[in-house]
């Protein structure tokens, strides 16, 4: 992956090129942005620029190769284990980079999902920020920076890394996937400007399943106990995609909401479905709506914190058909 085969990022492209080409980049960088928007690729273009043999991550020589696969012996990758980056991990990496580069002039050091630190890892990490080794580049790469110490923050250059819109992403979708543009657009949404939701394994859930989840949510009222029970039970098997199916619900009302404020159809989220959105719109009110995502939130904080998924997805379906 080089700089020019990565989707927009433009800014942060050309800060990167320029330090390289001045041959002034700093000794640790922060990544900082949403999941999926191309974080990663960019730390690995950079990796590739500094390990090509011509200087320009060419893609065929050797050290290229050798970064595509992860295996190059001068590029680190440290990443979560279970729900946190422990400070063994840490020590180990401290100990590879006090080593002299094996192939290449300099070491990087990749910390994926930064924000895993746990407190003894932050500190550790915190020392080889504060007395940084020559020839070593450290990346940090975090979704969620605020959840880093302020003094790993403060000793980082950091680099804003935003979402693309709507239309840009739905543009490419429709182009590499072969996507109406009703289609591109709903995928374009619910992934929220993320490559990674776009082109993962949620094609199916949001262009298929997506249309008979939402069927079967207003299809239920107050009285349909055996039909609430069902859906929820068939929420809560579906445990990995759970919070991708909350993401379709909430679409779903915010795009109600939207209707009865009289907002254009452009900005729904749910384009494809305007005609049970119209008809739908007329049984709510703007209350019953908020009400609704508002159990939404809560069922996502009731699974934060591990409740049962089961009684989580009873007790939102409950409320959400009293509301």
């Amino acid at each position: 992956m080089t700089f020019a085969n990565i989707i927009d990022h433009d800014r942060q492209k050309k800060i990167l090129r320029l330090a390289l080409q001045n041959q002034r980049l700093a000794h640790a960088y922060l990544f900082e942005g949403p999941e999926g928007i191309g974080k990663k690729l960019m730390a690995l273009a950079l990796a590739r620029a500094l390990f090509c043999d011509d200087g320009e991550g060419c893609g065929e020589c050797p050290a290229c190769r050798k970064v595509d696969h992860l295996n190059h012996p001068d590029l680190h990758l440290v990443m979560a284990e279970g729900a946190q980056i422990k400070i063994d991990q840490i020590r180990k990496l401290q100990q590879d980079i006090s080593l002299r580069p094996l192939e290449a002039k300099v070491k990087i050091c990749l910390i994926d999902c930064a924000e895993a630190l746990n407190p003894a890892a932050s500190n550790a990490l915190l020392k080889t920020l504060e007395e940084p080794l020559p020839g070593t580049l450290l990346i940090l790469l975090s979704a969620k920076p605020e959840m880093l110490l302020d003094t790993i923050r403060s000793r980082c250059q950091r680099l804003r890394f935003n979402r693309l819109s709507r239309n840009r992403l739905a543009g490419i979708l429709e182009r590499r996937l072969g996507l109406s543009e009703a289609e591109a657009l709903v995928m374009a949404a619910l992934s929220n400007g993320s490559f990674k939701q776009a082109f993962g394994e949620n094609r199916e859930l949001y262009l298929e399943q997506r249309k008979k989840l939402i069927n079967s949510l207003i299809s239920l009222s107050s009285g349909s106990i055996f039909p609430l029970f069902e859906l929820a039970q068939q929420l809560a098997d579906d445990k990995e995609r759970l919070a991708e199916i909350l993401d379709i619900f909430q679409s779903f009302y915010r795009d109600l909401l939207l209707l009865l404020h009289g907002r254009p159809n452009s900005e729904l989220v749910n384009i494809d479905l305007r005609e049970t959105l119209y008809a739908q719109a007329r049984n709510e009110r703007v209350s019953g709506l908020l009400k609704k995502l508002e159990c939404l939130d809560l069922a996502r904080l009731h699974l934060q914190r591990n409740v049962n998924r089961q009684l989580a997805m009873e007790a939102m379906l409950m409320a959400m058909t009293a509301a």
